[in-house]
């Protein structure tokens, strides 16, 4: 059973992470979600694709997503949805494939939109 506290990111620790440009952040949300409001950098990868599309060869994952492949020993891999539920679900899932440093912003778009406007 994993503790899944360890594995959330704070909004404080995500924005250092984008100014620093030591993130892979993946927005689990729909399309239609991520048009309508996102966070920097964040790349779409819906959660109904999500196991898919880490399981691609990198190559492949590169062409499709625009950003380079994420790897299973990488530490700054975090998934983040509107509110937290998805991003707990895309957690599991990148666990269970393998990608044991991965990370949640359990916060969500909710939270950093709500941030970002003070």
């Amino acid at each position: 059973i994993f503790t899944f506290s360890v594995s959330a990111v704070t909004y404080e620790q995500l924005k250092a992470m984008l100014a620093n440009h030591s993130v892979q952040l993946f927005d689990v949300r729909n399309p239609d979600e991520f048009q309508g409001g996102r966070i920097p950098d964040s790349v779409n990868i819906p959660l109904g694709q999500l196991e898919e599309s880490l399981k691609l060869p990198p190559q492949q994952f590169q062409l499709q997503f625009g950003v380079k492949a994420p790897e299973k020993e990488d530490d700054n891999i975090v998934f983040h949805c509107r509110s937290g539920k998805r991003s707990l679900t895309a957690l599991e899932i990148a666990h269970r494939l393998g990608f044991s440093k991965a990370r949640h912003y359990a916060g969500g778009y909710i939270d950093w939109e709500q941030r970002e406007k003070k």
